[in-house]
């Protein structure tokens, strides 16, 4: 009787957290839509000043490397929180409020990263934490955590499954929990997502990427995945090669924390008052790159897509920590968008296959790739986004790509 008793209260416990989940998402993207709008809405219409950009990302760089040189380096990247949880078992809580600083902050300032890092970390510390303290269910504090983890990405991205796959998926051997943990894993998921979709309902919010149509495609189109898939992977190898130069100079820099976030902030000014579109995640750009496509033209879009791919890890390896996911899905928008030009196949398909093969690459999951990206490609290109990300992941990055410089070089 006392084993169902628990059950059934962990199992509120779990109701409870993805609730909590929920609420902190739908906080945090709340005040962070709130910070851009002002920054880069209102004050611009009160302010007619020509390097504005530059300016507001220089100060936003000096003020994120003074935090993090008080707070610390955070947020860790989402597959070091998960590395962590994994690993202990759970994840510090001691900073968890700084973090929240240190994950908002280079948002604000319109930083290429998304803010998925620093939400996970946030709340695995703060999932740690509640387990911590319910000692009635100490043995339960990694599940806890873990479950904590899927419901923050089910909802930064408004997909259920790919915030129970995710965490999960491994290049080594996938392991299912068991039955009764994965109905713990989408009530949080669920109820997560519940509260995020009412308090939107209650009070609005920039909902994020939009659904692309379907449109009609004739087959032959279908042949071009090949050719779009290889395009993808290509932007996947130049993403860990930029990955490898910038890890490279943040190495340089070592203890200047202060100097090496105020770098950062200056490029992504320069790139920002240029090419404006690789600033921000992306996830609100997407909607604007397909509606111009023709407009922009085919060098534009390759030239943001590639400047993209190198800021986010400048941003990332500059101390303007977040996650790499909207960026990612961005460039292969706007690389497929230019690859429809080129060839006169349908921009949906050119976009669907190219993004799919470059975030499979990156990612390394491909069902969690394609479960990430069915909400925003029409479910009939299932087929082949499975095959592209399929592709992707057994296409290996060249090592040269991966092994890092020693700094005496």
């Amino acid at each position: 009787m006392n084993k169902v008793k628990n059950h059934l209260l962990f199992l509120l416990y779990t109701v409870i957290l993805g609730m909590i989940v929920g609420a902190i998402v739908w906080g945090f993207l709340r005040v962070m839509n709130l910070g851009i709008d002002f920054l880069w809405s209102f004050l611009p219409s009160q302010i007619s000043f020509p390097l504005y950009t530059l300016c507001v990302c220089a100060l936003g760089g000096l003020l994120i490397g003074l935090w993090k040189r008080k707070f610390g380096d955070y947020p860790e990247e989402l597959g070091t929180v998960l590395g962590t949880v994994k690993k202990t078992g759970g994840y510090p809580y001691r900073n968890v409020f700084s973090t929240l600083g240190s994950a908002l902050f280079p948002l604000l300032i319109g930083a290429s990263v998304g803010p998925e890092a620093g939400l996970t970390g946030v709340i695995a510390g703060l999932c740690t934490w509640v387990g911590d303290k319910l000692k009635r269910f100490k043995r339960e504090v990694e599940d806890l955590t873990a479950i904590g983890l899927s419901a923050t990405l089910g909802t930064v991205f408004r997909s259920p499954m790919f915030g129970f796959v995710e965490p999960i998926e491994s290049d080594k051997d996938t392991v299912l929990p068991k039955t009764s943990k994965i109905v713990l894993y989408f009530t949080a998921i669920l109820s997560s997502l519940g509260v995020f979709i009412l308090l939107n309902k209650l009070f609005g919010i920039s909902v994020g990427m939009e659904s692309m149509a379907a449109e009609k495609t004739p087959l032959v189109q279908y042949l071009f995945a090949i050719p779009l898939t290889l395009a993808g992977i290509a932007a996947g190898w130049l993403y860990f090669l930029f990955k490898k130069l910038t890890g490279a100079l943040a190495r340089r820099f070592g203890k200047y924390v202060v100097l090496r976030a105020v770098t950062g902030g200056i490029l992504l000014g320069v790139s920002g008052t240029f090419l404006p579109l690789t600033m921000f995640s992306g996830e609100h750009q997407i909607e604007l790159v397909m509606e111009n496509t023709e407009a922009t033209g085919a060098v534009l879009l390759i030239v943001t897509a590639v400047v993209k791919l190198l800021l986010t890890n400048i941003c990332i390896d500059s101390g303007l920590k977040g996650g790499h996911f909207f960026p990612v899905i961005f460039c292969g928008v706007a690389i497929g968008c230019a690859m429809s030009l080129l060839s006169g196949v349908n921009a949906v398909l050119c976009a669907a296959v190219v993004t799919t093969a470059l975030v499979g690459h990156t990612l390394k999951k491909p069902l969690a790739t394609v479960l990430l990206l069915m909400i925003v490609f029409p479910p009939k290109l299932i087929p082949v986004m499975l095959c592209a990300s399929a592709a992707s992941r057994f296409i290996p990055t060249p090592k040269r790509f991966l092994t890092g410089f020693s700094s005496k070089k």
